[in-house]
């Protein structure tokens, strides 16, 4: 699983050959009009079509789905606090992904179709955009915002770039430990280093993206730098966003080198002149 997650993120080169194919080959989604929405995949273990008038027999039964604890709408804080989490989890890896990023509509605030995964034929609250939730749900608005912008300053994330003048590799993994490209079915935390040089060739532009998919809190080691430059912490989903917060300063980060990756998080990193 975890093995498949990384072939994913870094671009499925084992179907879409970049040297052949170019950078826009493999399109990325987490969701679309075909299935549930962004927020209700982390809502509903189960698809709610009952609506559609066809006895919940429409729609596909394998949504890859998780409630987070309970099914639907709840008042639990911790339930409501881990389906934001993993919505931030969701879009900062789509965005740390190669190739062209898609996704639905409504997904940036959290718009929910009330579990049903086939609102073809609900013209009505169950399909149209509740934008009402943009003020519930604005944390999430903004962190869109700011992964979207993350994702341009970045082109090393978008696309190959000229070979970074430190001489690291373009792509590399690191799974807990720098240079670890070895997964398992019990491997939970995977690290992956994008390096190259920025769209003006002026700087290289390195970014490091790990997340933990496990319920408990995990160290990841992370590669070293070339001398002049650090590591610098700028997402850590585990936190609440809020434009201009310095997340370092809430992240355990030990020497620059090491980190306390919390449960279920993601955590991206820059490398920046020290």
């Amino acid at each position: 699983m975890a093995g498949t997650a990384i072939t994913r993120i870094t671009g499925s080169r084992d179907l879409y050959d970049p040297a052949h194919r170019g950078i826009s080959a493999s399109v990325n989604f987490l969701t679309c009009h075909d299935g549930f929405t962004l927020y209700d995949l982390y809502s509903y273990n189960m698809k709610h079509n009952e609506k559609n008038g066809w006895g919940n027999t429409d729609g596909d039964n394998n949504g890859n789905s998780w409630n987070c604890g309970a099914e639907g709408a709840t008042d639990d804080p911790e339930i409501e606090g881990l389906r934001r989490r993993m919505v931030k989890n969701a879009f900062a890896t789509l965005m740390c992904s190669r190739g062209p990023a898609m996704f639905f509509a409504g997904d940036e605030f959290c718009n929910t179709q009330f579990g049903n995964n086939n609102s073809y034929c609900q013209d009505n609250i169950t399909s149209w955009l509740d934008w009402n939730r943009l003020e519930e749900y604005k944390e999430i608005h903004d962190f869109f915002r700011y992964m979207i912008r993350l994702r341009k300053d970045n082109a090393i994330l978008r696309k190959t770039t000229k070979p970074a003048a430190c001489k690291l590799p373009e792509i590399s993994i690191h799974n807990g430990f720098p240079w670890n490209g070895g997964t398992d079915n019990n491997s939970r935390l995977i690290g992956i280093m994008y390096a190259g040089r920025d769209e003006n060739d002026i700087r290289d532009d390195i970014v490091f993206y790990c997340m933990n998919a496990y319920w408990e809190t995990l160290i990841m080691q992370l590669p070293e730098l070339p001398m002049g430059m650090q590591w610098k912490v700028c997402v850590n989903t585990f936190l609440p966003y809020k434009d201009g917060k310095n997340v370092e300063e809430q992240t355990e980060f030990y020497y620059k080198k090491s980190l306390k990756v919390p449960p279920r998080t993601v955590i991206i990193l820059t490398a920046e002149e020290s």
